[in-house]
């Protein structure tokens, strides 16, 4: 698939964030950055002060209403729209950004985020990775992907995207419009302190030895949460995208107790030894991530997890001590908004390992994968 863009996309989307920032039609919020080591994983953590919110007895303006949430995928800002990609979705800028550059393909017709993904959708996605690639290295996917991750690449990363999807009421999606987001690997990364030894968790898992238990998902056996990932082709089809996607999502079903009940999903009724549907509501919440040569899920039972902070901060910042996941988890970062959550994660590494237990599933026996 062909996005038909003029220039390149990166380019692209810099030009039209670094405009839509200047001009205030997006809030793009600071953090402070460093790295935490969780099970033994690297991880990014970050501290957004912007994201606090001082408790209030005072209703908001808009809490009695009952209308519709507003949806800024359909008909979007012009200050924010990046491009249209025919036939099916169009580009836009997040509105309020913690990294540079943190863009968004969605339908440009509604459709559901708890739904699941279809082709084109994946397709889409894909092609807006290799599309952030230097023109150079389009065709070269292979050697590419090994450099950009090898602990000998060049001090400059080649640009990369990370892409992420963030679905069911667990996952820490925000939005009901379907669309999947994307921030460039080189912008994460480009805060962190040399040696620091950090790397998107999905490029750790994918380097990870190939399993030998019959199971084709790779996995960290530290991570405590459940999770998969699989291999993709150097240009895959859609039909491999899909495939693969649909892979990942039956081996999240196999982490479901049987009395699961998924909250957006009440009457859905899955048996998790036959074939799951394909299309409609997914059976579970979960966190989708994928870059130019790996596809990795993570099921989700909750979105967030509390860690010890002082009684003082509770007064200051509302909900304080709840960390809330989405997808970035699988780029190994995450954020917080409360100095004291940045304090207890730095000093107390355990308590962050803590989070990544509560918000996941144990993983399953690999007996169950095997017969996938």
């Amino acid at each position: 698939m062909q996005l038909g863009l003029s220039e390149n996309l990166s380019s692209l989307v810099a030009r039209r964030f670094n405009t839509a920032r200047d001009a205030g039609h997006l809030i793009f919020s600071q953090t402070h950055l460093t790295t935490v080591y969780a099970a033994g994983i690297p991880c990014q953590l970050r501290y957004c002060p912007a994201l606090a919110k001082k408790p209030s007895g005072t209703p908001k303006p808009d809490q009695g209403r009952t209308g519709p949430k507003p949806d800024p995928f359909h008909d979007p800002s012009p200050e924010l729209l990046v491009a249209q990609i025919p036939p099916s979705h169009l580009l836009v800028l997040n509105k309020f950004p913690v990294i540079p550059n943190h863009f968004i393909l969605a339908t440009k017709e509604w459709k559901s985020q708890t739904d699941i993904l279809e082709k084109d959708d994946l397709e889409a996605a894909y092609a807006c990775i290799k599309a952030w690639e230097p023109s150079d290295n389009n065709n070269n996917n292979n050697s590419s992907s090994s450099s950009s991750s090898s602990p000998a690449a060049d001090a400059t990363p080649r640009p990369r995207l990370f892409a992420f999807f963030n679905s069911g009421d667990e996952s820490g999606a925000s939005q009901p419009h379907r669309h999947l987001q994307f921030l460039p690997v080189e912008a994460m990364s480009q805060d962190s302190g040399d040696g620091d030894g950090w790397q998107p968790l999905i490029d750790a898992v994918a380097q990870s030895p190939p399993p030998t238990s019959g199971s084709p998902y790779r996995r960290l056996s530290q991570l405590p949460f459940a999770h998969f990932a699989l291999p993709l082709s150097e240009n895959p089809s859609a039909d491999e995208l899909h495939s693969t996607y649909l892979a990942l999502y039956r081996a999240a079903l196999t982490t479901l107790p049987q009395n699961h009940n998924h909250n957006h999903n009440h009457n859905h009724n899955h048996n998790h030894n036959q074939n799951p549907p394909t299309t409609g509501p997914a059976a579970i919440s979960y966190n989708l991530a994928m870059t130019e040569s790996t596809m990795m899920i993570c099921p989700r039972k909750s979105e967030s997890a509390r860690i010890a902070v002082d009684n003082s901060t509770s007064e200051e910042v509302a909900e304080a001590g709840v960390v809330a996941l989405n997808g970035t988890i699988l780029a190994g970062t995450l954020m917080v908004k409360a100095e004291a959550e940045w304090n207890e994660l730095r000093r107390n590494p355990e308590s962050l390992a803590g989070v990544l237990a509560a918000i996941g599933f144990p993983h399953p026996d690999s007996r169950c994968l095997s017969l996938l």
